[in-house]
């Protein structure tokens, strides 16, 4: 086990007062939860699968950066997909992200996660300064008109949480590693 994550694993013992702090906590728990199941894993471990399944925590780690920077960038900024995510045919290759994570190095797998949360914390905290979880999403709409930040980041709470317990279950067939709250079991 060699490579290690950055976020804060100790996201989860501050409880905020106000709904914009309280969004952000959630958050930032999921992540630190989500960095606490993958992180230390060498490149065997970011490949392992779990039955039938062709999910792997590698494949999640790109998935999520990916994830972060299109729910920033795309969905909050109303702008275009970032680089890498916008030299691939999505159309024809809709699984490229957890696909290609086998062929990245540990390393690189991490440091993208870890690049992408960056820059989702930098613009999530622009936003909530500039008018808090009611600052419309400049690119994503639904049925009902444009959507907030409040639905940007409530879409991010559940995707971590959804692959969260992928992690939780791939893990534990890895290492034994179990629990729900890193900052109680280090």
């Amino acid at each position: 086990m060699s490579e290690s994550t950055q976020v804060d694993r100790d996201a989860t013992v501050f409880a905020p007062e106000d709904e914009a702090a309280l969004v952000l906590f959630y958050l930032e728990r999921q992540r630190a939860t989500f960095a606490w199941k993958t992180g230390g894993l060498d490149a065997a471990a970011l490949r392992a699968t779990l039955g039938p399944s062709s999910m792997t925590i590698g494949g999640m780690l790109k998935h999520l950066a990916r994830f972060e920077d299109d729910m920033t960038h795309e969905w909050l900024l109303g702008q275009g997909q970032r680089a890498p995510w916008n030299t691939i045919d999505w159309e024809t290759d809709q699984a490229w992200d957890w696909r290609s994570a086998a062929d990245d190095s540990p390393a690189s797998l991490y440091a993208e996660w870890n690049a992408a949360v960056e820059r989702s914390r930098e613009i999530i905290g622009q936003a909530i300064a500039r008018g808090g979880l009611e600052v419309r999403a400049r690119g994503a709409a639904n049925e009902d008109g444009p959507l907030t930040l409040r639905n940007v980041m409530l879409n991010m709470i559940e995707e971590y949480a959804r692959h969260n317990g992928h992690a939780d279950l791939i893990r534990e067939s890895i290492d034994g590693l179990v629990g729900q709250d890193p900052s109680h079991d280090r």
